[in-house]
């Protein structure tokens, strides 16, 4: 192939988009579509919630996918384990670990966010109330060029946050039930550890939180305030 031939080669790129809004759908579409078209082809494959995107995904007839947009909250496929964006992210990243995951959410809870980041990576990471046309196409263009796009929300909550604050699973589910008022002495009826670990953790929790001789309502209160707690 020449050098002009292969300059004007068509790229095609396979893209699967998940949203249980069809009108969503069809916006990412339209502008995808728009992008450079005079040298790029798309394929498009759509699901409206996990169970319908985990068929897709896992049909050995799929073409892997180049760029996958998931909504992160979509209505469950339990039978697989399936809860959201998150576990599609990481079922196609299992199956086809060359795909760009571009992520989309209505979450605007630090914690969260960076929970996503920490569990996925995604090429892309957008909170939808920054999402226009061409907030879409410069996501789209900057993850097709092998860069990593985050919205303005995303990098505000980045930078004014305290990254160094980590809790684990456990820390996270006793904030949780605490939250909903249920009294530490019945936690262990909802996670597999002891009172006595339980106690030891929100004693943990409140020097990391810079209360440690707070009540639990104040241990919530700060947990949420540093967005831990959501």
């Amino acid at each position: 192939m020449t050098t002009e031939s292969t300059a004007n080669a068509i790229k095609k790129n396979n893209i699967l988009i998940v949203d249980d809004h069809p009108f969503i759908i069809q916006g990412y579409k339209n502008a995808i579509t728009r992008y450079k078209p005079e040298r790029n082809e798309y394929s498009f494959a759509e699901a409206k919630d996990c169970e319908s995107a985990y068929h897709i995904i896992m049909d050995p007839h799929t073409v892997p996918f180049d760029i996958a947009f998931l909504d992160i909250s979509m209505p469950s496929y339990e039978e697989k384990g399936i809860y959201s964006g998150e576990d599609l992210a990481k079922l196609i990243l299992e199956v086809m670990p060359d795909c760009k995951i571009i992520l989309l959410t209505m979450f605007t809870e630090f914690f969260k966010i960076k929970t996503i980041i920490q569990n996925i990576n995604p090429c892309g990471l957008v909170i939808k109330n920054d999402l226009t046309f061409d907030e879409l196409l410069f996501a789209f263009d900057k993850v097709v060029r092998n860069g990593q796009y985050y919205s303005q929300s995303v990098i505000k909550m980045l930078e004014s946050h305290d990254n160094n604050i980590e809790i684990d699973l456990f820390d996270k589910q006793i904030l949780f039930h605490l939250s909903k008022g249920t009294k530490a002495m019945d936690i262990p009826q909802y996670i597999p550890i002891s009172l006595k670990a339980i106690e030891v953790r929100k004693h943990n929790l409140k020097e990391l939180l810079e209360i440690p001789d707070g009540s639990d309502i104040d241990l919530v209160r700060k947990a949420r305030d540093k967005g831990l707690l959501f």
